[in-house]
């Protein structure tokens, strides 16, 4: 337990963010949703066992992927959804309204989705400067296609400069471009892939230490551990994590670079989400947003950080939330 957050770290996160709780009633993701914070949604003293407490949150996952978010500013809404429908060719879902003035645009990858989160809330910081290598936290995103060619059209097409290719010596070819708001997305060209990225998503995360994250994400999470990779195309050695569609491909650049934990993060759907917020407060993990339910979404979630601040959101998706109905009609 020593190589993920201290439980001494982890108990004053939660107890700051239970008192924060407990005057309004309410908190705010980093996405803008007002949540309703409720205490009788955790698990009662005495409820688990030791073995539920300490095992992994594989076992919870109800989605053949995670979703990720991607946060900018809001002026940048109609630049992103054009680069990453268009330029992208991503599936455009229906948007959340989350509040009167916050709305979650949602594009599809496969069974998940990358969600576009226009305005930068709280307390996250955002620094992209120096790109994949630049700084600590969700550096990039790894997206696949069958034809090179295709995609410089649709680059084209956008307005954009056509991505160059460049062979990774493994069969596939590679292009790191940028989105509109400065974000490194690597488009990876390989034999077979479905159009559209609809194979799944890649996530790369710099670590501060990278055993400690290697470590939440295999034994907290509970991801498939693969052997690690050299890309060449950026320059790393990649620790790959998967679950299903999504793959989070963990790296280290040095020491003492800046923080962002703003940028994007990550979503897990799972089957019961105070079972996460107790494995988390059993491990000492940091707590961002304390467990809750979002009004009229039948939705219950509750937000981790990873060692390196990264969001990871666990959302349980009731019968009548809109993920569920989507699923039931096949959208």
């Amino acid at each position: 337990m020593g190589r993920f957050a201290t439980i001494a770290v982890g108990a004053a996160s939660i107890a700051l963010a239970s008192c924060a709780a407990a005057q309004s009633n309410t908190v705010t993701t980093p996405e803008g949703a007002v949540m309703q914070v409720n205490s009788d949604l955790a698990y009662k003293p005495g409820e688990l066992t030791q073995e539920q407490l300490t095992s992994s949150t594989r076992d919870l996952f109800a989605q053949d992927s995670m979703n990720v978010f991607r946060r900018f500013p809001r002026g940048m809404t109609e630049q992103m959804i054009a680069f990453y429908t268009e330029a992208l060719a991503l599936r455009s879902l229906s948007p959340i309204q989350l509040t009167s003035s916050q709305q979650m645009i949602l594009t599809g990858v496969g069974s998940g989705q990358i969600k576009l989160s226009a305005g930068q809330q709280g307390n996250r910081k955002y620094n992209m400067e120096g790109g994949v290598k630049g700084g600590t936290g969700i550096r990039f995103f790894t997206l696949t296609y069958p034809d090179k060619a295709t995609v410089a059209a649709r680059f084209t097409a956008a307005g954009l400069p056509a991505p160059q290719f460049v062979a990774q010596g493994d069969g596939t070819e590679a292009a790191l471009v940028t989105d509109p708001g400065g974000f490194p997305i690597q488009i990876v060209v390989k034999p077979g892939a479905k159009d559209g990225s609809n194979d799944g998503v890649g996530v790369g995360i710099n670590a501060s230490n990278l055993e400690e994250s290697r470590a939440f994400y295999r034994e907290f999470v509970g991801l498939d551990e693969l052997p690690p990779v050299t890309d060449k195309l950026l320059g790393i050695t990649k620790y790959p994590y998967r679950h299903g569609e999504t793959t989070i491909y963990l790296y280290d650049t040095g020491d003492n670079l800046p923080a962002d934990n703003g940028s994007a993060g990550i979503q897990y759907v799972v089957s019961d989400a105070p079972l996460a917020d107790a494995k988390a407060k059993a491990r000492g993990i940091a707590v961002e947003t304390p467990l809750n339910k979002l009004g009229g979404f039948d939705l219950i979630t509750v937000w981790l950080n990873d060692p390196d601040g990264v969001t990871n959101y666990f959302a349980q998706v009731g019968p009548n939330s809109r993920t569920a109905q989507a699923r039931r009609s096949g959208n």
